[in-house]
């Protein structure tokens, strides 16, 4: 075309975007589901709709379109919004037509956020959940724990005395900080970027950084995750998430964990509710391990230490696939609402697996 022609290409196509999806193809079992469960949650939605002003993003829309941003490990809304404009599986997953504008990238995350308010990503995991609950891919009894760390969206130049004191000299290298020599904690310091994450360590030998703890309950039959949360990094913190993840399984009867919940408190706590620790034994914790040979001497122990392993799928497919090696979100409830939604992703892909593939027609 001559740079003075001013006229535009115009492309029009008389096939549908639902046509234009293979029969075969892997998200059309996932969208099936996905679809089930927001119609779950329309009572919800109603309430999310603006009234005046201008017209919202359907918050169906929004948690298809996060989805996608999941499963194709997309890094900003601003490229979702790009693939979102051009790529036609992409629209017809969300239910947009072909010509149909795309969002604002600025547009979408307000609206995202307000889906926090109303608990939407707590609904909608629940919702997938049922799904596996009604295709008996689940157990109810016997369940694993285990809580990871996810990097916050902070720099250790941002972790600040919270007195606003300044002990942080620099170094005269282009303006940069100097931290070496200098005691640096939670309790005098905190990041001015995310001020709820936590400087924490996981071991010994292990670099300290700005994080939050993610923590997940997954069932032994095929591992799906059943209940997740996000809190503050600290030493108590897996022990006490797990015990709190335990609260939604009135009958669960054994739990499967590694040597960090090897404590008496946790154990003691785990038999008050009348379900057996088959926790790995820490036999270098001072005073010996909490578990004994009353519990290691059976034959479900073994199994269910075997099984335990799998909690680290989740968090291995939501750190290369998902968002969560490092979060580009802020604050406890945007981290919070990001891990539960992946998790719920991740269930959605195993269940996919589970059922098998979409019967042709």
């Amino acid at each position: 075309m001559r740079g003075d022609d001013k006229r535009q290409d115009t492309m029009f196509s008389y096939v549908s975007l639902e046509t234009r999806v293979p029969k075969d193809h892997p998200l059309r079992p996932v969208r099936a589901m996905v679809d089930e469960a927001l119609r779950k949650l329309s009572r919800r939605f109603a309430t999310l709709y603006a009234q005046g002003g201008r017209p919202s993003i359907p918050p169906e829309r929004l948690i298809r379109a996060l989805l996608l941003q999941i499963f194709y490990s997309i890094r900003s809304e601003r490229l979702l919004m790009e693939e979102l404009d051009y790529n036609l599986l992409f629209r017809w997953f969300v239910g947009m037509s072909a010509d149909e504008p795309v969002w604002d990238h600025s547009t979408f995350s307000k609206n995202r956020d307000r889906l926090l308010d109303g608990e939407i990503a707590v609904a909608f995991f629940r919702a997938v959940l049922k799904q596996a609950e009604a295709a008996e891919l689940t157990s109810d009894e016997h369940f694993s724990v285990d809580g990871t760390l996810i990097e916050a969206w902070a720099s250790h130049k941002s972790f600040r005395r919270k007195d606003g004191g300044d002990d942080d000299p620099e170094d005269g290298r282009n303006g940069e900080r100097d931290f070496s020599g200098q005691k640096r904690s939670n309790d005098s310091h905190a990041s001015t970027t995310d001020p709820q994450c936590r400087l924490y360590r996981k071991g010994k030998g292990k670099p300290a950084q700005l994080c939050y703890a993610g923590h997940i309950l997954i069932e032994n039959r095929h591992g799906l995750v059943v209940n997740a949360t996000v809190t503050q990094a600290d030493g108590y913190a897996e022990r006490d998430a797990a015990v709190a993840l335990l609260k939604t399984q009135k009958q669960a009867k054994t739990l499967g964990a590694d040597r960090a919940y090897d404590t008496q408190d946790f154990v003691a706590a785990l038999r008050q509710r009348k379900i057996t620790p088959h926790v790995a034994q820490n036999l270098n914790r001072p005073g010996g391990s909490a578990i004994d040979g009353r519990t290691t001497r059976h034959d479900g122990y073994t199994t269910s230490q075997r099984i335990r392993k799998r909690v680290e799928e989740p968090f291995g497919w939501g750190k290369t696939v998902g968002p969560l090696h490092k979060t580009k979100l802020r604050g406890r409830l945007r981290v919070g609402f990001q891990f539960l939604l992946t998790m719920a992703g991740y269930n959605l892909i195993c269940m996919r697996r589970l059922l098998g593939p979409p019967l042709p027609g």
